[in-house]
């Protein structure tokens, strides 16, 4: 199998394997799945940490109002009245006012930060150092978890709105975004490697040559953006490290260098006559006119 480290820029993301006879159509698909899964795991963590502190969201038109505008507009949050936490409430406001501030009881809470943990780090960039893959697998496990967390602390449900729903169901909209902007539809991945861009009506194979147990670093993004910056020939940590070892040879030059400084012979100590004239008498005579 060939091992596939998936970069997008200089950051790694995961690892993929594949045969060398893998249609590259199908290894652009399945690294986009993955890609784009990674981001969903990470979009729903960052709301199930919201939703531990400050309960669901509040309807769209009542978002970012004041206590009074919502008091002088007569709005009413009916499904937050329905969808209650297990356990109890812990009034917590939410000062952007995105959420009812109806947050669960420490308990429940904690459910919800485990499983995020966890989640996070079955997706986490350290497995590519663990040399662990990141699968389709993988990500759907996470959902899963997620979802499963989520039913216990809510068993209600959530608000039609609320993200963590939507993103669960696959409606959610990203549009105006920054998400949006990380997202590669799976028609418009394109991987590189080696300058080269790994195209999809081939083989892997045709690209890496025939060894199965090759390992090359290759970089997704979207189709048209050309190729991305090559590697560097070393990293920032490796330079980090060669910076500090010439610093100290540097230094260690400099001693070096000042103790083989013979300006010594010009101090008295070092003169080898200076002794005898210590003895005949002659030590600071001047000789000249007065």
């Amino acid at each position: 199998m060939v091992k596939i480290h998936i970069k997008r820029g200089d950051e790694s993301q995961f690892l993929y394997e594949a045969t060398l006879d893998t249609p590259m159509a199908d290894i652009l698909k399945d690294c986009a799945i993955i890609f784009n899964g990674r981001l969903k795991v990470d979009r729903i963590c960052g709301e199930m940490e919201e939703l531990a502190k400050h309960g669901v969201s509040l309807p769209p038109n009542m978002q970012g109002l004041t206590d009074e505008q919502i008091e002088e507009l007569k709005l009413k949050d009916e499904w937050g009245e329905k969808c209650q936490p297990s356990g109890g409430v812990k009034v917590n406001k939410d000062k952007i006012g995105c959420r009812n501030g109806q947050a669960p009881t420490p308990k429940m809470a904690e459910v919800l930060t485990k499983t995020i943990k966890e989640a996070k780090d079955m997706i986490s960039k350290k497995k590519v150092e663990a040399d662990v893959l990141v699968t389709q697998k993988t990500i759907q496990d996470a959902l899963d978890i997620l979802r499963g967390a989520v039913m216990i602390v809510y068993p209600m449900g959530l608000p039609p709105y609320e993200p963590i729903k939507c993103e669960f169901e696959n409606t959610e909209d990203l549009s105006g975004k920054q998400a949006s902007l990380e997202v590669i539809d799976i028609d418009q991945a394109s991987l590189w490697w080696a300058g080269k861009e790994l195209l999809s009506h081939k083989k892997l194979g045709d690209f890496v040559g025939k060894n199965e147990k090759t390992k090359i670093v290759a970089k997704i993004q979207k189709k048209g953006h050309g190729a991305p910056a090559r590697e560097p020939v070393v990293s920032a940590e490796e330079q980090k490290h060669m910076m500090a070892y010439y610093y100290k040879k540097q230094e260690e030059m400099k001693k070096l260098e000042q103790a083989d400084d013979d300006s010594y012979l010009d101090a008295t100590w070092a003169d080898k006559n200076e002794l005898k004239r210590q003895f005949q008498g002659l030590k600071d005579i001047k000789w000249g006119p007065r």
